[in-house]
C-alpha cells in the first residue's frame, strides 16, 4: 500500500499523465497509479460504498481524487439528513475544481467524518480509509445491486480516460 501511495503522490507532484499505462512491477495498480479495491461498490460518478451490516460507508475514489488534485475543502451533510441514491450530498473543492458528491445509496446519514473539515487532504492521502465522508443507514440495500464492482469500475475509468 505504501508503494501505491508513493507512486500516486509522485505522479501527482510531477503532474505525470500515464494514460493507459500499467506498471508491471505493480500489476494491481490501475491507470494513473489509482487503486480500486475489491469488496467495494462504485458509481460511474466516482464514489465508493462499503456495506457492512446495517451501515454503508461512502467516499470518493482514488481515481476521482487523483483527477481533482489537492483537496482544500469538503462540504458534508449533518447527521440525520436523508440522502438519495444518485443525488448530491456534499461537495469537494480542490485547487483545480469544485465537484458535487453523489450518494451511491439511499438512507439516513448516521455519521460524518469531521476530520475532513480540518484535514481535507485525507481524501488525497487515504481515500478508502481515513478519507471516508459519511456513514449511511441504508433504506434500500438493493441500491447496491445497481452499482459497479471493482473490475467494472476499473473498465469504466479506462474507457472514460481514453475518451478524454
Amino acid at each position: 500500500m505504501a508503494s501505491k501511495f508513493w507512486a500516486s503522490s509522485a505522479a501527482n507532484a510531477l503532474k505525470i499523465s500515464c494514460s493507459g499505462t500499467k506498471i508491471s512491477a505493480f500489476p494491481a495498480l490501475s491507470r494513473c497509479f489509482s487503486s480500486v479495491l475489491d469488496g467495494l461498490k462504485y458509481t460511474k460518478s466516482h464514489e465508493w460504498v462499503k456495506h457492512e451490516g446495517s451501515v454503508a460507508t461512502v467516499g470518493i475514489t482514488d481515481h476521482a481524487q487523483g483527477h481533482l488534485g489537492e483537496v482544500v475543502f469538503v462540504e458534508l451533510p449533518e447527521k440525520g439528513v436523508a440522502v438519495t441514491q444518485g443525488k448530491g450530498f456534499g461537495a469537494v473543492e480542490s485547487v483545480k475544481a469544485t465537484s458535487d458528491i453523489n450518494c451511491p445509496i439511499s438512507g439516513e446519514v448516521i455519521d460524518v467524518n469531521t476530520k475532513l473539515t480540518e484535514t481535507p487532504g485525507l481524501i488525497n492521502s487515504s481515500p478508502y480509509e481515513d478519507g471516508w465522508m459519511i456513514k449511511v443507514k441504508p433504506s434500500s440495500p438493493s441500491d447496491l445491486d445497481s452499482l459497479l464492482d471493482s473490475s467494472s469500475y476499473t473498465k469504466h475509468c479506462e474507457e472514460e480516460d481514453a475518451a478524454h
